[in-house]
């Protein structure tokens, strides 16, 4: 990206936060906002959740008033992914506001996972991710509102669809994004092959000469995370004529969102109205474009490469789609001065908010925001909505958010820490992930403290108990650790599935009657195991695993924490 594309990237992002701040807290004019704005949610627990926190923010005048904002969590029974979510929320909008939904403009957001590669937001949800700006902080929801304030002035009724962990950063010269044609639209970004691997990848009908910053292009074909030899095959691989001295760039158009305007989503409803109820996971968007372009078949409806659970459904359900949609328009909108960011895992969280200074300077994040921090946070470490006595210290990398940091703590490098009261003295290690919960176990009100290594993946599953051994844990076996806290291994050990034992189901976390002793006992047992000392205390301990987390989680008394912090801050800067 060249210097001048850079400084209008970051200029009209700035503009865009600017307009959005102005909103917050007035009534928007017809026309001037979203008209619906729809967050989807995986149950009902984590619906509940939501809707907590959009009243709070409403509240508290944090977003646009006027809007009719709603969470619809899925129907209870079998997965059915994004693409499924689309269809139900959409039919609920449809129950509510009968034919005015034709009239309208909605934003979907999918917000549904339990982010267990992000376990901080697992609790609360990835779209309620707090981020190093704005004051009040601001979320994932108010950023993404903000990045995309200017569609909904050039957009025909319809839905778009989006999801709750990824920002589009864009400049687009003279011309404004426009979600007006008919069929469906969506947004192309120039990236790497490498990174097309990993997501959509539209394949483009004629070239247009020259540089643009905006262009609007017939899409052929939709690849679903293709090989690199795939999008040769396929002519996904386009030269980006670079303004300036920049050398061109081979790249492929990778997906974020995509519009569809009302006569598709009828179609869609008609659709799933006929089907009579999904048991099977639908994907938005593996699932709608693949069906799309004039080029596209019905081969990758029997392809199951990325399909994290195949249910006897999924084939039929997909050809049904693919012939619903076929010769649908599919237009796609090139913004070639665009970055888009995903924040979904704890590296990608901390690399965003701590030492990726195009980000920074794009979105104005800062390293001390909406926080009380009189003593020594380093510069690229990042505190938000959070209170540090002035001689606790957290080293470069790191973020903290949400917590109290009590007199001499200390929070090594690469860590991230969220939701945590620290008492005096206490050490969390480098690259550790620390995170409270409040649990509500009968009527008792409990804390647990979820302590991990930033690299542990929660989702790496075994069959047997004999296999538990090569579940990492801080960099050691699973089983090491286990022997080091004094827990023995048995299936009662584990949670849930007896054939997927893994970090997020082993009830290794202590259940403590208070924060500060939840918190205690898991930073010595996270010590313990980054040493390799013997801690056998824990085996008598109630521990409890982040899958019993969620069931039992308190929503209520975390975002009572959270309101402590803030009335502490507010209180303060007066």
């Amino acid at each position: 990206m060249s210097e001048c594309q850079e400084v209008r990237l970051q200029r009209e992002t700035h503009r865009r936060l600017k307009q959005y701040g102005s909103l917050r807290g007035k009534e928007v004019q017809p026309g001037e906002f979203w008209d619906i704005v729809v967050i989807t949610a995986a149950d009902r627990q984590q619906e509940l959740a939501y809707r907590l926190q959009i009243n709070e923010k409403l509240v508290r005048k944090e977003l646009p008033l006027g809007v009719r904002y709603h969470v619809f969590s899925d129907p209870p029974g079998p997965k059915i992914g994004n693409g499924g979510s689309t269809l139900y929320s959409v039919q609920c909008l449809e129950q509510i506001y009968a034919a005015e939904l034709e009239r309208v403009t909605v934003m979907l957001i999918h917000a549904g996972g339990y982010s267990q590669r992000l376990p901080n937001a697992s609790a609360l949800g990835k779209i309620f991710t707090a981020l190093p700006l704005g004051e009040p902080t601001y979320q994932m929801l108010d950023v993404k509102l903000a990045m995309y304030i200017d569609f909904p002035r050039n957009m025909k009724p319809g839905v778009l669809v989006t999801c709750a962990d990824d920002l589009e950063l864009y400049a687009s010269g003279d011309l404004a994004v426009a979600f007006d044609r008919p069929g469906i639209t969506a947004l192309a970004h120039p990236s790497t092959l490498t990174i097309g691997t990993t997501h959509g990848v539209f394949v483009l009908g004629d070239s247009v000469p020259g540089y643009e910053e905006l262009q609007y292009r017939q899409c052929k074909s939709y690849l679903h995370k293709p090989s690199i030899e795939k999008m040769h095959q396929s002519g996904a691989v386009n030269i980006l004529q670079s303004e300036g001295s920049m050398p061109d760039a081979e790249v492929v158009y990778t997906d974020s969102l995509f519009y569809m305007d009302h006569y598709t989503v009828r179609r869609l409803l008609g659709f799933f109205r006929d089907l009579g109820g999904l048991s099977c996971e639908i994907d938005a968007y593996g699932d709608f474009l693949q069906a799309l372009g004039p080029d596209a078949t019905a081969e990758y409806t029997e392809n199951v490469a990325n399909v994290s659970k195949i249910e006897s459904q999924l084939t039929d359900v997909r050809k049904k789609i693919y012939y619903l949609l076929r010769g649908t328009e599919f237009a796609v909108v090139l913004l070639n001065n665009s970055k888009f960011y995903h924040i979904g895992t704890t590296r990608e969280y901390l690399r965003h908010f701590t030492s990726d200074p195009q980000l920074r300077a794009q979105l104005g994040l800062g390293s001390k925001v909406f926080s009380l921090v009189p003593g020594g946070a380093e510069e690229t470490a990042c505190v938000i909505q959070s209170v540090l006595d002035p001689t606790a210290a957290v080293s470069p990398d790191s973020v903290v958010e949400y917590s109290r940091l009590g007199p001499d703590v200390t929070i090594g490098g690469h860590c991230i820490v969220s939701g945590v009261s620290l008492p005096i003295g206490s050490h969390v290690p480098p690259k550790s992930f620390v995170s409270s919960f409040s649990l509500r176990v009968g009527e008792q009100l409990v804390y647990s403290t979820v302590a991990l290594g930033i690299d542990d993946n929660l989702k790496t599953s075994v069959s047997s108990l004999a296999d538990v051994s090569s579940l990492q844990f801080c960099g050691r076996s699973l089983s090491k650790c286990l022997n080091l806290w004094g827990i023995r291994v048995s299936q009662e050990l584990f949670s849930g599935d007896p054939k997927a034992l893994s970090l997020w189901t082993a009830r290794i976390f202590p259940v403590g009657e208070t924060l500060a002793d939840s918190v205690k006992l898991s930073i010595e047992m996270l010590g313990g195991a980054a040493c390799g000392e013997s801690l056998g205390i824990l085996g008598n301990v109630k521990r409890v695993s982040m899958e019993e987390i969620l069931l039992h989680k308190d929503v209520e008394a975390m975002l009572h924490f959270r309101q402590l912090l803030y009335t502490d801050i507010v209180s303060h800067n007066l």
